[in-house]
């Protein structure tokens, strides 16, 4: 069982009335300093195996925060999890692109979608979902690693895992600072924690399978028989 940590970027002066995308130079605010504090210090207690990181500045900035005071540990950059490529439309406000024509495909049908310019959000999900496939073989069993992102790409690792077809994966939401947590078993993954912005972290980690009783989750990819007891 490999566990997936996904961070979105803390806030930035454009997140919410601008669509940033790979606008060069877009860093923390001051708000999302605090925040991305605030998330290293919610995850102190949880051991880490890496930390990987979009290469843009706000997702950089978030990691390291996460990073500060882990010996060993230091921020790793794939591209792979870097934001979608928005073309012409990045830079731009919300409010003048939600009157595009391409707008409402974005919202209803995006797997259908690819920006002016750009990228396609199908392309976005494939690319990340294959370095989360890969980087889950890479830490190994028992593994836990935090990947921090945007939210469209968090959005699309999240559909696959729930096995969601990419047309739904809008009904997902992955806010500033969020955690969201995904444990992969041989047979399938589990969503632990959705758009995360508080509370323990310390059930993150799976748990030792000498500790198991063989019941309640024999095969550790067994989904809980009536809910199951959950974690103490």
């Amino acid at each position: 069982m490999t566990t997936l940590l996904l961070a979105r970027h803390g806030l930035t002066e454009l997140t919410g009335p601008v669509l940033a995308g790979w606008t060069p130079g877009v860093h923390l605010s001051e708000e999302g300093l605090r925040q991305a504090k605030a998330l290293g210090e919610r995850l102190a207690p949880l051991d880490l195996d890496a930390v990987v990181a979009s290469p843009l500045e706000r997702c950089q900035e978030t990691a390291q925060a996460v990073a500060a005071g882990r010996a060993g540990v230091e921020v790793l950059t794939d591209e792979r999890f870097g934001e979608c490529g928005y073309g012409e439309w990045t830079g731009r406000p919300l409010k003048e692109l939600a009157k595009d024509p391409l707008w409402p495909v974005v919202q209803a049908h995006p797997s259908a979608v690819v920006f002016p310019g750009g990228e396609a959000l199908a392309a976005v999900q494939h690319r990340a979902v294959a370095a989360v496939r890969e980087w889950n073989a890479k830490i190994g069993p028992n593994g836990v690693y935090l990947v921090c992102s945007h939210g469209d790409v968090i959005k699309a690792v999240v559909a696959d895992a729930l096995g969601l077809h990419l047309d739904q994966f809008q009904r997902i939401v992955a806010d500033p600072a969020s955690l969201t947590a995904i444990r992969y078993t041989p047979l399938r993954p589990f969503v632990l924690r959705l758009n995360d912005v508080g509370g323990d972290v310390a059930a993150l980690r799976p748990p030792d399978p000498a500790d198991g009783d063989g019941a309640e989750n024999s095969t550790e990819s067994d989904a809980a028989v009536g809910g199951g007891a959950g974690t103490a």
